[in-house]
């Protein structure tokens, strides 16, 4: 999928910039060529950038989960604008995001059910991924981390009783 956008990479051997197809690791293009086109896009709101979102919000990707998946209609009782929609997830429950996900929205290449819910976790997985792209390989690396420093505590365990044995278990007679 990535390979389907263009980049503008280089230099490269003679100084010009250069179009190249898309990796994994590019930044996904943004969907408006400037802050104006977003807006009036939006009604008037400037779109938030979504990369930070599960990491800026308290409850991370449980909150974004039940954002997507907390659509409904007001309680009695309860008024909510023009353009504003109601969930209860969101802080006050009105919120200008219409709803988006709807079962049987998009088809699964393996067969799984295009629910609400699965498509919901998919988007939340997604944006988990995105505000840290590096968090396998930083577990990864704490895995190996810790398993060195535990080979070495044991090592320093043995090794300290081996050169202290002698010592702690001598008798010393006085005459």
């Amino acid at each position: 999928m990535a390979e389907e956008h263009e980049y503008t990479d280089g230099p490269n051997d003679v100084g010009d910039m250069f179009q190249r197809p898309g990796k994994p690791s590019d930044y996904m293009p943004p969907p408006y060529a400037n802050e104006e086109q977003a807006r009036a896009g939006n009604a008037g709101a400037l779109p938030p950038d979504l990369s930070l979102m599960i990491k800026a919000r308290h409850g991370g990707a449980d909150y974004v989960f039940s954002l997507l998946t907390g659509y409904q209609d007001p309680p009695a009782g309860i008024e909510i604008r023009e353009g504003l929609n109601f969930n209860p997830y969101f802080p006050g429950g009105a919120i200008g995001m219409a709803r988006v996900l709807y079962d049987g929205l998009l088809e699964y290449e393996d067969g799984t059910p295009a629910t609400t819910s699965q498509m919901a976790k998919d988007v939340t997985i997604f944006l988990c991924w995105a505000a840290e792209p590096e968090m396998d390989e930083r577990k990864k690396m704490g895995m190996k981390a810790l398993t060195l420093l535990g080979i070495l505590t044991g090592l320093s365990i043995y090794l300290k009783r081996h050169k202290w044995a002698g010592l702690k278990t001598r008798k010393i007679l006085y005459k």
